[in-house]
């Protein structure tokens, strides 16, 4: 067993690792340009929208009252008459500061996570493959999996959720390394 101590530079490099290659991937790289459709009249939408002066949140429409109101003829004709809707309203005080730093603390917390597995099954020592393999499939699990779950819920777009999980086995290939590298 490794203590979770004896881990903190792995931990932080490899957020720091991750926040500097997310950067590039989502910045220079065009993979993510297509992640979002635009509106084809985007300002008629908007222009919409703002005189119900919304919150920012998650809506969803049409919404129903209660699990009876699903099998109601009021909510089914909404539902074929359409369209089905879930969308979130961001503030427009919304700061990328703001959200990098958040983002790096996800990554740290990841990191932590991906320490407390790996240590509480590896002694010190451990071989650098067998700590790359542990290290990078929890990582995958943190950084990837619940992704998913926009796809099956959300009718997020396929390509998109694919794309961010390519993201997480490149974020969880890069924590395996950092980790294998630095294991005590």
């Amino acid at each position: 067993m490794v203590a979770l101590t004896a881990l903190w530079l792995p931990i932080l490099l490899s957020a720091i690792a991750i926040f500097i290659v997310s950067s590039v991937i989502h910045t220079i790289l065009p993979w993510h340009k297509s992640d979002f459709r635009r509106f084809a009249s985007e300002e008629e939408v908007l222009s919409a929208l703002r005189k119900f002066d919304l919150a920012p949140g998650d809506y969803a429409a049409p919404m129903p009252d209660n699990t009876a109101d699903l099998g109601s003829a009021e909510y089914k004709a909404k539902v074929e008459r359409g369209p089905q809707v879930v969308m979130t309203v961001m503030s427009p005080n919304n700061s990328m500061g703001a959200n990098l730093i958040k983002w790096f603390v996800y990554l740290v917390v990841v990191g932590v996570f991906v320490a407390y597995v790996t240590g509480s099954m590896l002694g010190p020592g451990a071989d650098y493959m067998d700590v790359f393999r542990l290290t990078s499939t929890v990582a995958f699990a943190g950084f990837a999996l619940g992704i998913w779950q926009n796809w099956i819920w959300y009718s997020r777009d396929l390509g998109a959720v694919f794309r961010s999980t390519i993201d997480g086995l490149i974020y969880a290939l890069l924590t395996g390394g950092i980790f294998g590298w630095l294991w005590p």
